[in-house]
């Protein structure tokens, strides 16, 4: 695909601990499928997807990525400025809950964050996720607040989030 096919090139890492369904998202938004059974994702899984918003051409490349503890620094990509939104997948499993959504939404906007609960496997809110996520990369770029500079941080140098205080089971 030239730059002449689309208006926008956005990237999307969605980053998370294993088994919260972050292959499952993508593989919905992009393919449309739902993969029963899918097991972990070694190494990177690339998809990619075009879509029209508002009547401009936007590429979505989305990747997703595990992290491994509790508290870790995002990636390099996610360097400022960045567009981070918090998501709760996997809502048709309502009985295994275990963090209410009331602490995920206090969590999000403690730290300047979107929330949206999703499920991959029933489709529930998964278009949405990916179609507000690039309107709001729309509108960042629009205002210039997305650029390509030589300050971005080095490879764990990212933005750390600690999230125990939302996650913790007791």
């Amino acid at each position: 695909m030239s730059m002449e096919d689309y208006d926008y090139l956005f990237k999307i890492v969605l980053i998370g601990n294993a088994g919260v369904g972050k292959t499952c998202l993508v593989r919905r938004f992009t393919q449309g499928l739902f993969p029963p059974g899918q097991g972990a994702t070694i190494g990177v899984d690339f998809m990619i997807k075009t879509v029209e918003i508002k009547g401009q051409k936007v590429k979505a490349t989305s990747t997703p990525t595990c992290t491994q503890t509790h508290t870790s620094p995002l990636p390099s990509v996610a360097a400022s400025p960045t567009n981070i939104q918090k998501e709760g997948n996997k809502i048709d499993l309502a009985e295994k809950r275990e963090v209410l959504r009331q602490r995920a939404e206090d969590f999000a906007e403690s730290q300047s964050m979107l929330y949206l609960e999703t499920s991959a496997k029933e489709s529930d809110n998964v278009e949405k996720l990916f179609l507000d996520l690039a309107c709001e990369l729309i509108q960042e770029a629009k205002q210039n607040k997305l650029d390509n500079n030589d300050t971005a941080p080095m490879p764990g140098e990212g933005k750390t989030i600690s999230y125990l205080s939302c996650c913790n089971l007791n």
